[in-house]
């Protein structure tokens, strides 16, 4: 099976590069690495940060690769007071939070034609929940946003969770998710918690980066193994 593994930045599939031998081939301005492993062919990427450069990676990796299924993994901010900082989440749906034509009567994250939610593969999200279970590790389900901001207000962030319902904000899921729909493409979108709701708590975020991509990479490896 083609799977697809993919990244906002580069320190988020380094180490798939180290863990695993690949080859690079470059196109549309970007690097795909690929990579055999648990008998399936890997394409790896990462898209630089935002909805558009995800969402043309995304593109690239269904449409000149032919993928199969894609796995998204990085980091996003909580948007409610019960996770912590490290802690993993994987969508069962995601919405644009920024996407607004309410000015004609629409709800927000609405457009014709699409629907306010995408929802993630329940057979990748149960793959997720057993390789969780297996590895010891504590993993979440709930509801991502995802716009071209960084989200840094604490009135923002309120705003998005009571409109979307939503547990946690990023930059690029919702629109790898729609791409994804419409071709048909089977996804799963895991996230580790960088920051926590209501709370001004300091880390090394280089550190934080370097730990939460390991163990990230290490889980979405297992999760593939059971494919």
């Amino acid at each position: 099976m083609k799977i697809a593994i993919l990244g906002a930045m580069p320190e988020e599939i380094d180490p798939f590069i180290v863990e695993i031998p690949t080859q690079i081939d470059y196109y549309a301005g970007n690097k795909f690495y690929k990579a055999e492993f648990a008998g399936h062919e890997l394409f790896i990427a990462y898209s630089k940060i935002g909805k558009v450069n995800a969402a043309i990676t995304a593109t690239l990796l269904i449409e000149k690769f032919k993928v199969e299924a894609l796995l998204f993994t990085g980091v996003a901010g909580a948007l409610k007071d019960n996770f912590k900082i490290g802690e993993l989440l994987y969508a069962t749906k995601l919405a644009q939070h920024d996407l607004d034509i309410s000015a004609f009567g629409h709800p927000v994250g609405y457009v014709p034609g699409n629907e306010i939610f995408v929802n993630t593969s329940k057979k990748l999200n149960k793959i997720a929940v057993k390789t969780a279970k297996d590895l010891g590790l504590t993993l979440k389900s709930g509801v991502i946003a995802s716009g071209d901001q960084f989200i840094c207000d604490d009135d923002k962030k309120a705003w998005i969770a009571k409109t979307f319902g939503a547990d946690a904000v990023e930059m690029e899921g919702a629109s790898v998710a729609q791409v994804c729909s419409a071709f048909k493409v089977p996804f799963f979108i895991m996230r580790a918690i960088s920051d926590v709701a209501g709370h001004k708590a300091e880390i090394d975020y280089d550190e934080f980066m370097e730990n939460s991509a390991k163990t990230s990479a290490d889980f979405v490896l297992k999760m593939i193994e059971k494919i």
